[in-house]
């Protein structure tokens, strides 16, 4: 436990030789606690977050984060999905809405997404809702997740959902919201299945729509 509350603490600290060096720790004890590890490094995100609310970090910081929380999670990943030749659990689309450039959150979001065993198809940022209909479509995919921190991103989530409406495949995707202005007023707004304030939630979310859709529930 106290060797988690230390991982928890270098990631909230931007330590990144301390995370390395409990994380190879972990996979070399055979990688069985790697959930726990995983986790541990979520909540020294959150410290990362207040810090950048308080004022203590700057974007630069929230940047670095980012990119050690995917080195985190791309460490981890060979022991939660049971090895390298793993099958993958189900796959999502992901994106930055039209109109937001913002793309840190939702890195981390794939990070750990990909880390639980998902495949994610990337789109990037400023995506339009027609190209995420046609992604979709092409690719067979009914996991949707949708990411904006600017108040503008609430109207283009809405757009992409009526975009599905329109296409006809409302009914065969499940669309999941996230970012700084969302709530689940928003979800109510925007049309979209679910909504989530952080990476586990998505995770938790996105991993339940996928095995209903490999028994057959939907």
């Amino acid at each position: 436990m106290k060797l988690y509350e230390k991982l928890k603490e270098a990631m909230g600290n931007l330590e990144e030789d301390t995370v390395v060096e409990i994380l190879d720790s972990v996979m070399a004890d055979g990688g069985t606690e790697a959930a726990e590890a995983l986790e541990a490094c979520q909540k020294g995100m959150d410290i990362v977050g207040s810090n950048f609310e308080t004022g203590e970090y700057f974007i630069g910081d929230l940047i670095y984060a980012g990119e050690l929380m995917t080195q985190a999670a791309n460490r981890l990943r060979p022991a939660l999905v049971g090895g390298e030749n793993a099958q993958q659990s189900g796959k999502m689309i992901l994106c930055t809405v039209e109109g937001d450039l913002h793309d840190i959150g939702k890195n981390i979001v794939k990070a750990m997404v990909e880390a639980s065993g998902m495949e994610v198809m990337d789109m990037g940022i400023n995506v339009p809702p027609g190209k995420i209909v046609e992604k979709a479509k092409d690719e067979g995919v009914h996991i949707i997740g949708l990411s904006g921190v600017l108040t503008v991103a609430l109207e283009a989530m809405k757009e992409t959902v009526e975009a599905f409406q329109e296409a006809g495949m409302r009914n065969e995707v499940r669309i999941i919201i996230g970012g700084a202005p969302i709530t689940a007023v928003s979800r109510e707004q925007t049309g979209a299945d679910a909504w989530a304030t952080n990476p586990q939630d998505t995770v938790r979310i996105c991993q339940q729509w996928a095995e209903e859709i490999k028994s057959g529930i939907w």
